[in-house]
């Protein structure tokens, strides 16, 4: 019966761990311009990031989410071609003609790493021979080995057609340990919804609850 309670504590523990693993770390940490009083009701998202394959998906899911939740918003990849450089006043231009009232910029700004020793945790198997000595056997262990933790940085700015020149919110996100681009953006994009509505910066029409 010992050995049965063991196990299952064990599996516990060892399961623990892996939903932790599996899991990403999202945090926002955000400014609102008190000088400005703007409200959005359709807003761009432009990631400037440099491979596709990152913008795609982010953007993609960010969109998503935003859309599920009444907020008018198309991707950057909806009306620009990669392989073009534009000027910001071409890009103002293409943003205008939408009728977009916002526009959601995300910069990458860089990766830190840090390395963590994970130390050796034993369950089990510790016993005595008649009350002398002792041994090890039958047990498992855990640990004994080094992680590497990576962080990606990103600045998110959000521009208002109205002020082109100085944001009406920023944030800075960190994303700890991310597996998929698209279950990130998605939390990023429910960490920003929910810090918008904190600062009363949507607009709706009537039609929309």
């Amino acid at each position: 019966m010992k050995e049965k309670k063991l196990s299952y504590g064990l599996l516990v523990i060892i399961t623990t761990l892996f939903i932790t693993s599996c899991g990403s770390q999202i945090n926002l940490t955000s400014w609102k311009n008190p000088q400005d009083n703007s409200q959005i009701s359709k807003v761009v998202i432009i990631p400037l990031f440099v491979k596709l394959e990152y913008i795609k998906p982010f953007e993609q899911a960010m969109v998503a989410y935003f859309t599920s939740q009444g907020l008018k918003s198309i991707g950057s990849l909806d009306f620009l071609n990669p392989s073009i450089k534009y000027s910001t006043d071409a890009i103002q231009k293409k943003v205008d003609s939408l009728g977009a009232d916002a526009v959601l910029i995300f910069k990458y700004t860089g990766t830190d790493k840090s390395a963590n020793y994970i130390p050796p945790t034993y369950y089990g198997g510790f016993g005595g021979y008649w009350g002398y000595g002792g041994y090890w056997g039958g047990g498992m262990a855990t640990g004994g080995y080094w992680t590497t933790t990576s962080t990606i940085n990103l600045k998110a700015l959000l521009y208002t057609s109205k002020n082109a020149q100085g944001a009406l919110w920023t944030g800075d996100v960190t994303v700890t340990d991310a597996n998929y681009v698209d279950q990130a953006s998605t939390t990023i994009a429910q960490k920003i919804y929910t810090d918008w509505q904190n600062n009363n910066l949507l607009k709706y029409p009537a039609s929309v609850k």
